[in-house]
């Protein structure tokens, strides 16, 4: 389905100066559980194909493979060790037309931290355009890694206390546990500014906004939004608009994106009231050869060697 995004652009018109258009799929998505430990990784893979340069590219791979005649899926290409070359050859067609915004859940968690209990909650918050507070959440990751048992339970309480699914849970000590795990992790990092800044009473009315179904603030426990938004920036590049084909994702609600457009809007460098986020679409990824591409790209980088030390990783790909 087509998400009618600023307000209300009608399916068949097109947006007015320079647009890319991207599809997109996303590897390692677990909703809300972002503690497990088998998928660190978030990949948010984007391309900018053509549907006929995707489907020759895809023909291309069935061709020395026994893929299923109607959808490629990523861990068929990686589980077969003689899939190496042509995972060499994929990779090698995509540069310059493809892009990889990779998320460390844990990273993402220690953001949320700090973009939602020590400043305003927003929609840019997580991004390129919100870089005030990076230092902090790098220092409080920093932290909770050094802590190991004690950063995971903080981690953790964070989490719990943030759930938004179970109703009228006022007084249920979720706002205690969070502060009891914070003290315990401040005795590895005693320092912490960040950790000392919690402040309880605007934790527990960022925990009221949630429960009550604020819509102004975005969802706490979600990195796709925000994954989105860097792909849409980077492919937006400050001069142009950019038109998602995105496989369907029950989180990337009418709501919740035009809030993400405005947001946008307000630094992604066009022009004054024009969002990079020109509009997106919903497409069972069955149907686009695109969308496999972007699937299978998404796997590929969300299992390569190597590691960070802090924040999101460096993109798989050179630049368009």
């Amino acid at each position: 389905m087509r998400l009618p995004l600023q307000g209300g652009l009608p399916p068949t018109e097109a947006p007015t100066g320079a647009v890319v258009e991207i599809a997109c799929d996303e590897s390692g998505f677990s909703g809300t559980n972002l503690l497990d430990p088998a998928t660190p990784l978030i990949s948010h893979a984007s391309v900018d194909l053509t549907v006929e340069e995707a489907t020759r590219l895809l023909a291309s791979l069935r061709s020395g493979f026994p893929w299923s005649a109607h959808e490629f899926k990523s861990r068929q290409f990686l589980r077969r060790p003689e899939a190496a070359d042509a995972r060499e050859w994929f990779l090698a067609q995509l540069r310059s037309r493809a892009h990889v915004h990779l998320v460390d859940k844990q990273f993402f968690l220690v953001t949320r931290v700090v973009d939602l209990l020590l400043e305003e909650p927003s929609y840019a918050a997580g991004t390129r355009l919100a870089p005030a507070r990076r230092a902090d959440a790098l220092a409080l990751h920093r932290a909770c890694r050094a802590a190991g048992p004690d950063g995971d339970a903080f981690l953790a309480a964070f989490v719990e206390m943030l759930r938004t699914k179970r109703r009228d849970r006022s007084g249920d000590g979720s706002v205690d546990r969070f502060f009891a795990a914070r003290d315990a992790l401040l005795r590895h990092a005693p320092a912490d500014a960040v950790l000392h800044a919690l402040d309880r009473s605007r934790v527990a009315d960022v925990q009221a906004r949630l429960y009550a179904e604020d819509r102004s603030i975005p969802p706490p426990l979600e990195p796709l939004l925000p994954a989105l938004a860097e792909t849409v920036l980077f492919w937006s590049g400050g001069r142009r608009r950019v038109l998602v084909t995105h496989d369907e994702q029950s989180a990337l609600t009418a709501d919740r994106l035009r809030r993400l457009q405005r947001a946008l809007a307000e630094g992604g460098g066009l022009p004054a009231g024009e969002s990079p986020l020109a509009g997106l679409v919903m497409t069972d990824s069955r149907d686009d050869p695109r969308v496999q591409v972007a699937d299978l790209l998404a796997g590929v980088a969300r299992r390569m060697p190597g590691g960070v030390d802090d924040g999101p990783r460096r993109p798989l790909l050179p630049s368009p």
